[in-house]
């Protein structure tokens, strides 16, 4: 079995992010890692975070850094991964791709403790960067430049130090002196040999001074002071005539400003006043903005508050400092403060935000100075303050994040066109369930009633210089109803078009007259006002139409063809007639090219089934250049021209070029590309697209042409990073469309159906998936489907955490205290933004995190939820500290209730010191009102954590602990009715099939088991020889399991058919029992079929077809928020060309940070029989040399190459 991995949907997490201005002059960018997948953001003109570039480097980035050299005008990106080796980065604007600079190995691959990578610091006047790891080893290189003003790097200098652990890294600003970076250090040697823990307990942190001497090119050890245990991160103080110059050290409950030579000035950073007492405060993420005259630290702590910090200082000594509270936001992982007025914010979990500063913190908040340090015999007394809502920030823009995904199932519940995929994200207060449709996110602008049924939309302009348009023009089937656009959008009378027949099309023709054609002829109005009327003879009328800027053809019914021509004075003219053998079925004329005054190429399709290819030259018009015959007739033609492109925003490098589209009657939607030379067709393509034949529209998406079909439901064709994707939108069925610009609305549509007239707009181009979201309460752990009723049952857990009623009695205390005037600002509550609207929504929990209590506290709750209209049914609160972790839905076999639910939870559950619980419980409930309220039938305890749950035969599996039990349902209580204690470790998950058990161990892979009825017994009788630590399972088939473990690898494990063919024929079972077990485990061995490193942790498997009428693959979902599919390959093939495209783009294109790339998809095991697609779908974005060079070793062109890559996709998605 071989399987093609494809991401269908980038990881949207955030790791880290740093910003600065990577194309040169004064734009902004934001860099962010996103674990395996380097992006470029860029905030645009309305502050929307537009997606630049985006790029898969197949290994894992642990830190970003970027520099800038004196005098420069563009920053650098250095990038710390997990490949040894040390990346400097130049993002090239006109090819938009990232330029690898330079690339130094220092080490072995991997993350390790000591292979520097983890952590990156930048001389402030980028003149040198370090690079440190975990333990041991720090590696300086030098930065410079040559005589052709090219970035230059020396070779490392070491700045080891063993037995030491780092904590953080950064440079100090000491302006143009040697450059010296301070480190957060903890020496172990003397803990390591000390076996009584004493020394231990009495290890001190350090803060270390290195100073680079460039005259001696040298790193040495200048300073090291003893620094507070609870020290955590580092942040670079101005220096060199800027300010004073040092660090700040953020540490457990203190910020502290430390420089050599000088005392440190200490402050302490002011907590919630909610905070138990037992919990510290930890600064997680800093940012520091400068101005001309001044500058300010944003600190944010682990409870989402932001500290603004500043420093009073004279020349180098610092008299103060002082930490004023500023505003909470969501928990981030970076944040950067950009000098266009922007803070974004990458959050820990759940979706990044883009915030604009409305004040930069001058108002009186709760504020504490160094100075006013109050020590007391327990300590330094607490400063306390309560959060409100934003006032310096207010946010402006969000990117949708799925991270994490704790469960994934995908399932058609609302009976659409394509199955939809049901997520668990996020964690705490920002958990949701999202639901996953296919397609472009569509946001509507309006929606209005018209007096009919209207058949066909069109927009015009008065003029070709127009920016916006000024028309818009609706055909019913006996009127035409001309609607002006301006402030707002009404009807005219006046504008010359004839409004008592339909129209067939309206355009703008020449530079400034417009065009309607009706049945009965051609209606030319000139700018002045004149009106041309061209009529058609006899009593025939036009079927069909066709039009560009200065070209028309008419086919009036019987077939003859008419052309027209804008002549020098704007007249339009008759040129030629040509009879066709029957009717026309549909036309277009391909866009007049740049500088040319006729466009060569006329498409007529017929009911025969062909479309031909006409030359509209003066020498040979109308004579046919080629036919393609196509599988049902055309109904629609569109002409789409890719305009040539050497990389820049669109991505790749190809030569122009002109694509004629069909859509067929069938629903397919037919591709072909034409000769711009001699119009022969070649290289055609066909996808079905829906259930009515695809009409199809030009229309305008970020400045280029791009195609809209209206099947069952719309698509979008468009050039995409180099790629031509073709995705649907996420919108209803609709029948006709034409691009729409006015002020208010730059590029959208407007689009007919049933009575309505509709205008939209495309959101994020680019992107697979639009979301629906439902907030949820606690941390989701697992849901169950419904599909009868439709309804899906989640279960809920967080640790340390309030339930709903306390939370909202602390609020309401929290208000009370406000209005009193506890924060320092005696004045109305309501005082920043005083809507009533924001009200209830005062501290949102989303926006303000939990109220933390002691971590022994747990909460948790199932819900009953329908997700069509987002209504929670059903809510249950757990009572006594008890948190759900499995559920299950199970029907005993002999008993009334009917489908019953068992969800199994945990007493009192406690994982430090050591892991603990007071009881296990399973709870068994019955779904009444139709199932949409749950009643506890009884609960039973059990003796550990029951984290797998399973029906089986009419009775119910549990997994607790290491042990395996049946149980049966009875009155008071559930009945044990057989176990097996033999498994390892914890039972994680159970899948049954017939009467096959197959138990997913959490450190030891999977063991399959069989239930022998007669003898009430379980057997183990294969399991795994490897040990695999088990994060998502998922049961292919009889002999077949799929699994991920915790450190990103995917694996399929089948038992030999030998093996399974013996057992099956087995009928007393005396082979399992008396076979003697190899190796401790179990009589027979599975092996592994399929071996790959995804490189993120994979939290839920789920087999699913993605597509109407395509097969079926494994979707899974991750921790970083990214979904992927796995194929299956049908034809050898496929296979033979996909291992050797993927073979030749390992050696031609090696991934950007330098890891390699199969070393790195068999990060723990040797890849097996599992092609990357997703680095075969970078070979568009090549050179087009390269990409001409592989397919001429593969002996193909890169057309067919591209053709391929397009298939398979269209397979999966």
């Amino acid at each position: 079995m071989y399987l093609y991995n494809l991401t269908l949907q980038q990881p949207t997490g955030i790791i880290c992010a740093i910003n600065g201005s990577f194309s040169g002059g004064k734009s902004q960018e934001i860099v962010v890692a996103r674990g395996k997948v380097l992006d470029l953001l860029r905030p645009d003109d309305n502050g929307r975070i537009q997606t630049i570039l985006s790029v898969e480097i197949f290994g894992a980035i642990r830190s970003l850094a970027q520099f800038r050299l004196t005098g420069a005008q563009k920053d650098y990106i250095v990038v710390g991964s997990d490949s040894g080796r040390i990346v400097i980065l130049d993002y090239n604007k006109e090819k938009n791709v990232f330029d690898k600079i330079h690339q130094e190995t220092f080490g072995k691959s991997g993350c390790r403790r000591i292979v520097p990578g983890q952590y990156l610091a930048i001389d402030p006047k980028g003149r040198a960067v370090m690079i440190g790891a975990c333990e041991k080893q720090k590696l300086v290189y030098v930065l410079n430049r040559d005589t052709a003003a090219r970035l230059t790097i020396s070779s490392p200098l070491e700045a080891h130090k063993s037995h030491t652990l780092v904590y953080s890294i950064c440079g100090v600003d000491c302006g143009f002196e040697n450059p010296i970076f301070a480190a957060i250090e903890l020496d172990y040697s003397e803990a390591d040999l000390d076996s009584t823990g004493q020394a231990a307990s009495e290890a001190q942190k350090h803060l270390t001074f290195y100073e680079l001497d460039l005259g001696l090119n040298h790193v040495s050890r200048k300073w090291s002071e003893q620094v507070d245990n609870g020290a955590n991160l580092l942040v670079t103080v101005p220096g060199g005539g800027d300010g004073p110059s040092g660090v700040l050290v953020c540490a457990e409950n203190f910020v502290i400003y430390k420089n050599q030579g000088h005392q440190e000035v200490r402050a302490v950073i002011p907590r919630r006043a909610d905070l138990p007492i037992e919990r510290g405060v930890l600064i997680v993420s800093a940012a520091m903005h400068k101005l001309k005259s001044m500058f300010f630290f944003l600190l944010q702590t682990e409870y989402g508050d932001i500290f603004k910090v500043t420093l009073e200082h004279d020349g180098d000594r610092v008299s103060e400092l002082k930490i004023k509270y500023f505003d909470t936001i969501p928990v981030t992982a970076s944040m950067c403060v950009l000098k266009s007025g922007f803070l974004f914010a990458a959050s820990e979990f759940g979706n990044h935000a883009l915030y604009q500063f409305k004040a930069i913190g001058d108002d009186d908040d709760v504020e504490v100075s160094s100075a006013t340090l109050e020590e007391t015999r327990d300590g330094f007394k607490p400063v306390y303050f309560r959060p409100r809502r934003l006032k310096n920030l207010v946010r402006i823009d969000q990117v949708e994040s799925l991270m994490p995904i704790m469960d994934m199932k995908v399932s058609n519940l609302f009976e659409e066109e394509t199955p939809q995929i049901f997520t668990l994200c996020g964690r705490g207060p920002r958990s949701s369930l999202r639901i996953l449709r296919t397609g472009l996110a569509v946001s509507e602008m309006a929606v209005s009633r018209l007096p009919g049924i209207p058949s066909a939309v069109w927009t015009v302009k008065k003029n070709v210089i127009d920016e916006f348009d000024a028309y818009i023009v609706v055909s019913f089937t006996n009127a035409t109803l001309v609607l002006s656009i301006g402030e707002t959008v009404e009807e005219v009378s006046d504008s010359g078009f004839l409004d008592t027949t339909p129209s067939l099309a309206v355009s703008l023709i020449g530079d400034d007259s417009l065009m309607q054609v009706h049945p009965n002829g051609i209606r030319h109005i000139r700018e002045d006002g004149r009106i041309n009327e061209w009529r058609t003879p006899g009593k025939r009328t036009i079927a069909k139409v066709g039009y560009n800027r200065l070209q028309v053809v008419i086919a009036l019914s019987g077939g003859e063809l008419i052309y027209f021509e804008v002549d020098v004075t704007g007249q339009l003219m008759e040129v030629e007639k040509h009879e066709m053998s029957g009717d026309v079925a549909c036309l277009d004329i391909a866009p007049v090219p740049e500088g040319r005054q006729r466009s060569r190429f006329l498409a007529v399709g017929s009911y025969d089934k062909t479309i031909r290819i006409l030359s509209l030259d003066p020498d040979d018009c109308m004579q046919a250049l080629s036919v393609q015959s196509v599988s049902s007739a055309p109904e629609s033609l569109l002409f789409l021209e890719v305009q040539a492109s050497i990389g820049g925003e669109d991505g790749a490098d190809h030569p122009a070029s002109l694509f004629l589209n069909a859509g067929l009657q069938n629903g397919v939607l037919f591709r072909t590309v034409v000769d711009m030379v001699t119009g022969q067709l070649s290289d055609s393509r066909s996808r079905f697209l829906g259930l009515r034949a695809p009409k199809l529209f030009p229309i305008i998406v970020r400045g280029k042409r791009a195609m809209l079909c209206l099947s069952s439901r719309p698509w979008l064709g468009y050039i995409h990073q180099g790629h031509f994707l073709l995705t649907p939108l996420s919108y209803e069925t609709l029948e006709y469309a034409a691009s729409f610009s006015s002020d208010q609305c730059v590029e959208g549509v407007v689009a007919v159906a049933g009575e309505a007239l509709r205008i939209f707009t495309i959101e994020r181009l680019g992107e697979t998936f639009n979301e629906t979201v439902i907030p949820l309460r606690y941390t989701p752990r697992k849901f169950i489907l419904q599909p009868k009723r439709k309804l899906l049952v989640i279960v809920e857990s967080d640790q340390g955490a309030l339930t709903a009623e306390e939370r909202e009695a602390a609020r309401k205390e929290c208000f009370e205290a406000a209005q009193t005037g506890e924060n320092g600002t005696g004045s109305d509550p309501m005082e920043n933004g005083g809507e009533d609207e924001d009200k209830d929504d005062a501290l949102s929990d989303e926006h303000y995190g939990y109220p933390k209590t002691e971590s022994d506290k747990w909460v948790s709750c199932i819900r009953v939820l329908d997700p069509k209209t987002g209504n929670t049914t059903c809510l249950l609160e757990l009572q006594e500290n008890e948190a759900a972790f499995s559920i299950c839905t199970v029907n005993f076999h002999d008993k009334e209730y009917g489908t019953l639910l068992a969800v199994g939870t945990a007493k009192g559950l406690q994982f430090l010191p050591k892991r603990t619980v007071i009881a296990g419980y399973i709870h068994i409930y019955r779904f009444v009102e139709d199932g949409r309220s749950l009643e506890l039938l009884h609960k039973t305890q059990v003796e550990g954590v029951p984290l797998a749950l399973c029906q089986f035969q009419g009775r119910l599996l549990a997994g607790i602990g290491p042990v395996l039990r049946l149980y049966d349902l009875g009155k008071r209580r559930l009945l044990r009715k057989c176990e097996n204690k033999l498994f390892p470790n914890t039972i994680v998950s159970i899948h049954a099939y017939r009467d096959r058990i197959y138990v997913g161990d959490m450190q030891e892979s999977f063991h399959y088991c069989k239930y022998r009825r007669d003898e009430n017994q379980l057997y183990i009788f294969a399991d795994d020889c490897v040990p695999r630590w088990l994060t998502a399972s998922y049961h292919i088939d009889f002999d077949t399991m799929a699994g991920a473990d915790k450190f990103g690898n995917v694996y399929f494990v089948r038992l030999p058919q030998d093996v399974s063919d013996e057992i099956e024929e087995d009928p007393t079972g005396g082979r399992i029992k008396w076979e003697q077990g190899k190796l401790n485990g179990a009589p027979n061995k599975v092996e592994e079929i399929v071996q790959f490193h995804v490189g993120d942790l994979i939290t839920s498997l789920q087999k699913a077809s993605l597509i109407p009428g395509g097969g079926e693959c494994i979707v899974y979902g991750t921790a970083m928020g990214s979904i992927g599919a796995l194929h299956a390959f049908t034809s050898r093939d496929d296979v033979d060309f996909f291992s050797h495209l993927e073979m030749h783009l390992r050696q031609d294109h090696p991934p950007l940070c330098g890891r390699d790339h199969m070393a790195y998809r068999s990060a723990y095991f040797p890849v097996k029989d599992v092609i990357d697609g997703d680095l075969c779908e970078q070979y568009p974005t090549l050179p087009m040399d390269l990409q001409r060079k592989i397919a001429d070793e593969l002996d193909r062109t890169p057309g067919e190459i591209l053709k391929k890559l397009e298939e398979i996709r269209n397979k999966i998605i």
